[in-house]
């Protein structure tokens, strides 16, 4: 089966995968396997208990749920996109919806039409303000405020493939201004081709035409015509973009007209860094700019960058930190040609708030040299006594938060484990003799919940009492799970807390699992991620 996703995004549905132990592309043959073998414990004619016999229905009903889903071509196939909700919504697919091909096409059918209904009833507004501040200009009693810029965009959607635009700009420096207002109209001609026409009154008074096309899977052209409604000059532009690879594009650039140049460029952008370059040549003037930005976390990142060409030379650098889901400041210093800056940024959704500071306009070494070391300073112990303090304040207090929201379904989930796990012990405990007998596979111990917790398990006893709450032991059904060669798989991409005698011990959290084992006289320790693959024994894992 082809890795697909619910809804057309976010986590794939694997947690019946993880109930049966199995790869999400595993065979008919391998599912049925699968059956067999957890039918073989939890059927409840083996046992004559009235409390494991309740124990094995239970259990054995997901099993057979699993089974059924799984097995079935069309069941498993909407369970691969859309998950138990696509089996329980009742979707009208229609009488004559028979191959899986069909339902899949269907259903990414009704998932566009939703997702074009709401991009339809979507107004998309942003904008930014930049306030340009000067610290020579205050000191020569002039005022602080050098100038000032004002932009703002809002995008609508007319239909399914026609949208529209409205833009304007205004902008002050010293006791000159000027402002612009813009319409731009786009409709998507097919899926691979699109045009806009745009307009503009004011400052730069003009009317235009661009239209863009995908050549091919990895390459896109882009043609524009422009004509100034004040000297009627005609500017034509062209770009072609081609995918160098997964995280690789490059560009060359060409306009004709009165800013006539060639340019090339690349763009380079995956989880930990991004990093862009470009070069452009015209009558007269040539500019390079780059810049590169390297993410430490989720949360922060530093950026470096820098602009040399015939009108400007500067080097920038700086980083920023994510504040809240919507939220990100910055901090860049500056120093060139035109002076020394410090610029202050807030991103919020669309919106930007640019805040350049010219601190001096000579390049006096010793000022620079405190520009650059005093706010880094202040930054890194304000990060260390105050912002890393609040934030694993507001950490705790969410996670405790999460968990008082969460109890009753930890417990609920804690006790199905525990059933789970008390039909498997007899055949778990067989198989670690037999393993023991021939210096084969056992699993010693074995913990699975919060990353933080699994670390903090060796520090205070305050911290072992919460790590505690959010772990749980696995090593009787890891113990159960592994073959007969003396081998244990656990396969990517499934949630381990699906898993037969596991549970989700604190829902929301990044979660690991922690395994010591021995094979063959020696010791091993591992540690993999929620949804990474497992395979043990290996001798990487030896202590």
């Amino acid at each position: 089966m082809k890795e697909e996703v619910k809804g057309g995004g976010g986590a794939p549905n694997r947690e019946l995968y993880a109930l049966l132990n199995i790869s999400p592309e595993a065979s008919d043959e391998e599912i049925r396997k699968a059956y067999r073998q957890w039918a073989q414990v939890y059927h409840p004619d083996k046992y004559q208990a009235a409390q494991m016999k309740d124990i094995a229905t239970e259990n054995f009903q997901r099993i057979c749920e699993a089974y059924e889903i799984l097995s079935d071509e069309h069941k498993r196939l909407i369970y691969d996109i859309y998950g138990m909700e696509g089996l329980t919504s009742g979707l009208e697919l229609g009488p004559n919806l028979n191959k899986a091909e069909e339902i899949k096409e269907e259903l990414e059918r009704l998932r566009r039409q939703k997702e074009q209904e709401k991009v339809s009833s979507h107004v998309r507004p942003s904008g930014s303000v930049m306030a340009n501040l000067s610290l020579p200009q205050f000191l020569e009693g002039d005022g602080i405020m050098r100038g000032m810029a004002m932009a703002s965009e809002v995008q609508s959607q007319l239909s399914e493939r026609s949208g529209i635009a409205l833009a304007g700009n205004l902008a002050v420096d010293g006791s000159s201004g000027g402002g612009v207002a813009s319409i731009v109209f786009r409709h998507h001609i097919s899926p691979a081709s699109s045009i806009e026409f745009m307009g503009s009154a004011g400052l730069r008074a003009l009317l235009g035409v661009q239209t863009s096309r995908q050549l091919s899977q990895h390459s896109s052209a882009t043609m524009g015509l422009a004509m100034s409604l004040k000297d009627g000059s005609i500017n034509l532009s062209n770009n072609w973009t081609r995918q160098l690879s997964e995280t690789t594009n490059g560009n060359i650039q060409l306009a004709l007209g009165t800013d006539t140049s060639i340019g090339v460029g690349w763009q380079k952008k995956d989880q930990k860094m991004s990093a862009a370059g470009d070069i452009k040549i015209g009558p007269g003037a040539v500019g390079l700019t780059a810049h590169y930005t390297h993410r430490f976390s989720s949360n922060s990142h530093g950026r470096v960058g820098g602009r040399f060409g015939s009108g400007a030379l500067e080097l920038e650098v700086g980083g920023g930190r994510k504040i809240s889901n919507f939220s990100t400041v910055r901090m860049l210093y500056t120093i060139g040609i035109q002076g020394i800056f410090w610029k202050f940024e807030l991103h919020r959704g669309g919106q930007k708030l640019i805040v350049p500071v010219l601190l001096s306009r000579q390049l006096n070494p010793i000022f620079a040299s405190g520009a650059f070391i005093i706010p880094t300073s202040l930054y890194f112990l304000v990060k260390t006594y105050i912002v890393k303090p609040y934030n694993l304040k507001r950490e705790k207090k969410k996670s405790l938060e999460n968990a008082e929201k969460t109890l009753s379904q930890v417990r609920e989930s804690r006790a199905t484990a525990e059933k789970a796990q008390k039909l498997l012990q007899n055949v778990a405990n067989r198989k670690r003799s037999r393993q023991l007998e021939t210096g084969g596979l056992v699993v010693t111990k074995a913990t699975y919940g919060s990353r933080k917790a699994l670390r903090n398990r060796s520090e205070s006893e305050e911290a072992k009492d919460e790590a505690t709450s959010q772990i749980i032991d696995v090593t009787l059904p890891l113990n159960f799970l592994v073959n007969e060669s003396g081998q244990l798989k656990l396969h990517g991409g499934v949630k381990k807390s699906g898993i037969m005698g596991f549970c989700d011990p604190c829902p929301g959290e990044p979660k690991q699992l922690y395994i010591e084992y021995t094979y063959g006289g020696n010791k091993y320790e591992v540690t993999v991620d929620d949804f990474e693959e497992l395979v043990i024994p290996k001798e990487a894992h030896r202590i």
